[in-house]
C-alpha cells in the first residue's frame, strides 16, 4: 500500500511519458538519417510477387513537419494540462473542475425557472404540473438508481409511494431526509433475546404484530422476549420515527419478510445508508425534490394549466 501513497508512480508515469515522446523524436531523426543505396532506376533492390518493387522515395517533407509539430504540441499540452504524473499543469486543469463549472452554469442559467418554486410551500407545488415536471427529472437523475423510476423502491430500499415512513413524511421530514441523507443501524440483538430457539419465537411474535402468517405457540414464548426490541420499536411495535426504527404492525417490510428473514436481522443486525445531497443539489432543487417525493404519497391534485 505505502507504493500508492510515495511518489514512485507519479515519476514512473512521468518518466514513461517523456521517453515515449523522445523515442519518436529520435525515430525520426534516424530514418531521416538513413540512406539506402538505390539502382538506377530508383528502387531499392527489393523485389515482390516477381515484379512488385520498393521505390526509393524519402518521406513527404509535410508528413515529416506534420509528425514534428505533433510532438512540439504534445509537450506543450503536458505543459499546460495534467499528463506528467502528479504535475497539475500550468492551468491548473482537472475533470472535477470543469464539472464543477458546467454544473455552476447551468445553476445559474435555470435560477429564474427555480426562483418561482422556491416561494411556494411544497404541498402546493405538489399540485403544479410545470413543478412536479422539474421534480420528476431531479427524482430520475438522482433518487431513481436505488428507488426505483416507479419509486417504489426494493429490498433495503424504501417504497415512496405510500404512506410508511420511518423517519415521517411531512414535507420538513422529507427535505431533512433529502438534504443530510440518513444512517440506520440495526445491532445484532441475538445476545440480548436469548437463545436460537428464543429468536424464533420473537420472530413470530413480530410477524404476529401485523396479522402476517406465524406460528401461534411461538409468537406466545415470543412476546415476553420482545422487551430487548422494544427500546427502539415501542412496547407496542409501532416504532419510533425520531430515531427511524420501523413499525412492526404495518405488514410492510423493507429486508425481507418471514420467519427467516426476521431472525437474520436479529443475529445479523443491519446497516442502512442513504447519502445526503446537499452538496450535490441547491436549494432549490431539493426544495422541488421535496415537494415530488411528497407528492408520490399524498397525491395531491395537479392543477390545470
Amino acid at each position: 500500500m505505502s507504493d500508492f501513497n510515495g511518489n514512485f508512480w507519479s515519476l514512473y508515469v512521468a518518466a514513461l511519458t517523456l521517453a515515449s515522446i523522445v523515442g519518436c523524436l529520435l525515430l525520426l531523426w534516424i530514418t531521416a538519417r538513413k540512406k539506402v543505396v538505390s539502382s538506377a532506376d530508383n528502387t531499392t533492390g527489393h523485389v515482390w510477387d516477381e515484379d512488385l518493387r520498393e521505390m526509393n522515395n524519402p518521406m513527404p517533407r509535410w508528413w515529416v513537419w506534420l509528425f514534428v509539430i505533433t510532438i512540439v504540441f504534445g509537450l506543450l499540452y503536458l505543459v499546460a494540462y495534467p499528463g506528467l504524473g502528479s504535475y497539475p499543469g500550468q492551468l491548473a486543469w482537472t475533470t472535477s473542475g470543469e464539472y464543477s463549472n458546467e454544473v455552476e452554469k447551468a445553476n445559474r442559467e435555470l435560477a429564474p425557472l427555480y426562483a418561482q418554486f422556491t416561494a411556494r410551500k411544497p404541498e402546493e407545488l405538489a399540485g403544479d404540473p410545470s413543478a412536479m415536471s422539474v421534480g420528476e427529472r431531479l427524482f430520475m437523475n438522482n433518487c431513481a438508481q436505488c428507488h426505483g423510476s416507479d419509486a417504489r423502491g426494493s429490498k433495503g430500499f424504501p417504497n415512496l409511494t405510500d404512506n410508511d415512513w420511518l423517519h415521517g413524511g411531512s414535507p420538513e421530514k422529507i427535505k431533512e431526509t433529502i438534504t443530510g441523507g440518513r444512517h440506520a443501524v440495526m445491532p445484532p440483538m441475538a445476545a440480548a433475546v436469548g437463545s436460537p430457539d428464543d429468536v424464533k419465537n420473537v420472530a413470530n411474535y413480530v410477524l404476529s404484530l401485523s396479522g402476517s402468517p406465524h406460528d401461534s405457540v411461538r409468537a406466545q414464548l415470543g412476546k415476553s422476549k420482545f422487551t430487548a426490541c422494544a427500546a427502539c420499536h415501542g412496547v407496542d411495535g409501532k416504532g419510533n420515527q425520531a430515531i427511524g426504527a420501523p413499525n412492526l404492525t404495518d405488514d410492510i417490510w423493507l429486508h425481507g419478510w418471514g420467519e427467516q428473514a426476521i431472525v437474520s436481522m436479529v443475529n445479523n443486525g443491519k446497516v442502512n445508508d442513504m447519502p445526503p445531497q446537499a452538496g450535490k443539489l441547491t436549494e432549490a432543487q431539493i426544495h422541488v425534490l421535496t415537494a415530488y417525493v411528497w407528492g408520490l404519497s399524498n397525491r395531491p391534485q395537479l392543477a390545470r394549466q
